[in-house]
């Protein structure tokens, strides 16, 4: 960046932060939206801040154009999806440059849907829907559609101090450290504050519970402490910051050359490399070999929208830290024209004819209420996914094996099997398992095999 430019940026950036500190000061005053969105801008133009990846990406690190325009073209028939929109495949796209026709219906879906449903979302929602609209260059202070506008700015803010206070009163939080740590993404990109509190909070979750962490999670939490480093604004806490990124990342380093390449397992691969694309500093002089999980990753051919939708920015050298930066001028629609793999049956669609495989399944409830344990032997098609497992096993006993799903961005979530369903006032939910190892896929593409025993435990998180 040449000097005068810095220079401007940095003044622009010492404005903000003396209008944000008298914002504290006068809880009352609205000034601080007008200069936000005037130093945002300049920021955004200039590409300050340094939040995103660092330096630049091998080329060997970067997925090869065949698998790039296979995942596009998977993310752009999602976009055309008549269901809710998914605001993680329009970030996807944008991140990575996409600006055909459907990520342009979609942006107009999000939108829409923002206006109509912001207030009534979680907080991990909401700032998903900013992260997506923000790497689409939109007002946050004025999300627009149909006539009718909404502050999703206003909204996040608002969401992330109930957060807050429900961990500072309760000691646990109203949603998850994963919808935490986005919040606290979105607020810090945007440069907007109010996240600071909630970085503290990671941060202290990552000391004390790392191993009791997902790579999901880990990842998630670990991103806004990047951001957060990076803005300077945590003078006290750089060295906490640092020390935990540093632990972080060079676990995932571990778990990246014990995993063949895979940093958990194929689905949380994706995040783990955008934690190790922006965070560079925390592990070095160690050395980060990201031709592994970008070589396990196109192994895999991945078939989930949302699979995809977190693992393509890593792909494309870009992460969730990237969104305020992006160059949103006009560009003509670019076309994708793919053979694509037919996408894994989700349920009730009919299987290829072929030889049946016969599945042991087991329901475990010792959690709540009356315990109990049933199990039963079904016959499948091979090659059938678990959600037809399960439907077998309604249709042999509904009263033992009755259950109900829900539509989530992943597919059909069980949420009740045996008349007990999830509740997350509780924070309870039914947990499956491949034997003694939980799936790391949902029930709408994992494919059991032949004698396995599948067990559905009622489990707390």
């Amino acid at each position: 960046m040449p000097p005068r430019s810095r220079r401007l940026a940095q003044h622009c950036w010492r404005q903000l932060r003396a209008e944000r500190i008298r914002r504290q000061r006068d809880t009352a005053g609205t000034e601080i939206l007008r200069m936000l969105g005037v130093a945002l801008s300049i920021v955004v133009l200039l590409a300050l801040a340094g939040c995103g990846a660092e330096g630049m990406v091998p080329q060997d690190c970067i997925i090869n154009a065949e698998e790039r325009a296979r995942m596009l073209g998977i993310l752009q028939l999602s976009a055309m999806d008549s269901r809710l929109p998914n605001p993680s495949v329009l970030l996807a796209l944008n991140l990575a440059r996409d600006s055909s026709k459907a990520q342009q219906e979609l942006l107009e879906r999000i939108k829409e849907t923002a206006v109509k449903q912001a207030k009534d979302m979680s907080s991990g929602q909401v700032a998903l829907y900013t992260l997506a609209l923000l790497s689409s260059c939109c007002d946050l202070r004025h999300v627009e559609a149909h006539g009718q506008s909404v502050d999703l700015l206003s909204i996040l803010r608002e969401k992330m101090d109930k957060e807050v206070a429900h961990w500072e009163e309760e000691g646990i939080l109203l949603s998850t450290l994963f919808s935490v740590g986005l919040d606290a993404q979105a607020l810090c990109v945007m440069g907007a504050g109010g996240y600071q509190s909630a970085v503290t909070i990671l941060t202290k979750q990552l000391r004390s519970s790392q191993d009791k962490l997902s790579v999901d999670e880990q990842a998630m939490m670990a991103l806004p402490l990047v951001c957060a480093y990076n803005r300077n604004e945590l003078q006290d806490m750089q060295d906490l910051l640092s020390t935990t990124l540093s632990n972080v990342t060079n676990k995932f380093l571990e778990n990246q050359d014990k995993g063949n390449g895979l940093i958990g397992n194929i689905y949380s691969t994706g995040l783990a490399m955008q934690l190790l694309l922006a965070a560079g500093k925390f592990y070095a002089p160690r050395k980060w070999d990201c031709t592994q999980p970008v070589a396990a990753i196109t192994k895999h051919h991945l078939q989930q929208p949302m699979a995809i939708a977190q693992a393509l920015p890593a792909l494309m050298g870009r992460t969730y830290l990237d969104s305020a930066s992006l160059d949103c001028s006009p560009e003509e629609p670019t076309a994708t024209s793919l053979q694509l793999d037919p996408t894994p049956s989700q349920g009730t669609a009919a299987q290829e004819v072929g030889s049946n495989i016969t599945v042991k399944y087991t329901i475990t409830n010792n959690l709540s209420g009356q315990f109990f344990t049933y199990t039963t032997m079904v016959d499948v098609p091979d090659g059938s996914v678990l959600l037809v497992m399960l439907e077998q096993a309604e249709k042999s006993n509904k009263t033992i094996f009755g259950f109900k799903t829900e539509s989530t961005f992943w597919g059909p979530m069980v949420v009740s099997i045996h008349g007990l369903a999830a509740n997350e006032t509780e924070r309870t939910y039914w947990q499956f398992f491949s034997g003694s190892d939980a799936l790391q896929e949902g029930v709408g593409t994992y494919k059991p095999h032949d004698r396995e025993h599948i067990r559905a435990v009622f489990s707390t998180y």
